[in-house]
């Protein structure tokens, strides 16, 4: 399916999404959940993919998308506004069909594409939950640049999943961070693991079973959230 954009950008004015429609949805309890890649990559990321196919299994209804600079094979991301005017275009894309609209919504975001989720809600988009794939604490090229205050402004739950070995994000400072956080946050360390969740084979685990660890965490967390 396309997003549109609603103005071009860049020679982009729609944006490429893969949809996944659980085939038994209750009515009343309906859970959404947007999927956003990271700076070097695009929706076919294979974390996103795994758990765009997994939560559908689990009955989500489920949408993965690309960033503008994804779509046109650009390897800068887009300015600021153009990344959060695709993200909510994709929120929107759920709701399409008012007989399949979710009752709930969560984001999550990789990466690049956590902070737009951040942001996003910081703004006012109304979400059950947000879950970010290792999140860009740090500002690119400079670790000691930690980029925090954005968090402060969000008052739905929050959920970081956050390699060891991910150099975007000191988890030490991450931990401080979040005490000063007003909204609820949880926060699970993978040991060995990089800011693509791959991990060195000496440990005895796959990337896929590591991805297998996270689905299962984000499908818990939900459920936590919405008091299931």
């Amino acid at each position: 399916m396309k997003i549109p954009l609603g103005e071009d950008v860049g020679g982009v004015s729609a944006v490429s999404a893969m949809i996944g429609m659980p085939e038994w949805w209750p009515t009343g309890s309906r859970v959404g959940i947007v999927l956003a890649h990271g700076a070097t990559g695009n929706f076919n990321d294979p974390l996103l993919v795994d758990l765009h196919q997994g939560l559908t299994a689990r009955k989500y209804l489920t949408l993965r998308f690309n960033f503008p600079f994804a779509e046109a094979h650009r390897r800068r991301p887009d300015a600021p506004a153009t990344l959060e005017r695709a993200l909510r275009g994709a929120v929107a894309a759920l709701a399409r069909d008012p007989t399949a609209a979710p009752a709930h919504l969560f984001v999550a975001g990789k990466g690049l594409g956590g902070r737009v989720a951040a942001d996003v809600a910081r703004a006012g988009l109304r979400v059950d939950g947000l879950i970010f794939l290792g999140y860009p604490l740090a500002a690119p090229g400079d670790p000691k640049q930690v980029r925090v205050e954005h968090l402060y402004r969000i008052v739905s739950p929050m959920f970081f999943l956050q390699g060891t070995r991910d150099r975007g994000c000191d988890v030490d400072v991450l931990r401080r961070t979040l005490t000063r956080v007003g909204a609820p946050t949880s926060l699970h360390v993978i040991p060995e693991a990089d800011q693509n969740f791959r991990i060195p084979r000496k440990s005895g685990r796959s990337d896929a079973d590591v991805r297998g660890e996270i689905l299962g965490l984000v499908d818990a967390w939900i459920h936590r959230v919405l008091g299931e």
